[in-house]
């Protein structure tokens, strides 16, 4: 095998590679209930269900906020997981990313990755009265 041949040999199980890589990677659908309240620290808490492959594994998610928040309110976000791979890739602590990190009042959406590489795309409609200039990050823990 001469040298040519044994480049491009190489190059195809790297690229084969990376693609088996990202092919295992999955989109899951996830639904999430969050209740948060506060004066300057907004703590919240909730629930939630990671619907992969047909199977529904619930959650627990925590998280805390500093900075200006008054009132309360609770939360239904309906969305996606991306870059699954597995359930169990889902948990961890959570930041915002990209522009979109607050909730406006009454709905809006907010998209967070954690150190899996997992981002939940999330949205939906907001009840109960809260302003929050701050936004902090949450953790979810598989039940």
């Amino acid at each position: 095998m001469n040298k040519f041949s044994m480049s491009f040999a190489m190059l195809a199980l790297l690229v084969g590679a990376a693609i088996s890589t990202s092919a295992r990677a999955e989109t899951g659908r996830v639904v999430v209930i969050f209740t948060k309240g506060g004066f300057v620290v907004g703590v919240g808490a909730g629930e939630g269900v990671l619907t992969l492959r047909g199977t529904h594994y619930p959650f627990t998610v925590s998280g805390m906020s500093v900075g200006f928040t008054i009132g309360a309110s609770t939360t239904k976000l309906v969305g996606r997981a991306l870059n699954l791979k597995g359930p169990t890739s889902i948990e961890g602590r959570y930041t915002a990313v990209g522009a979109g990190g607050a909730l406006a009042a009454g709905a809006g959406g907010v998209q967070l990755q954690n150190a899996n590489g997992v981002i939940l795309q999330l949205s939906g409609p907001r009840v109960g009265a809260e302003m929050s200039v701050a936004v902090g990050g949450v953790s979810i823990r598989l039940k």
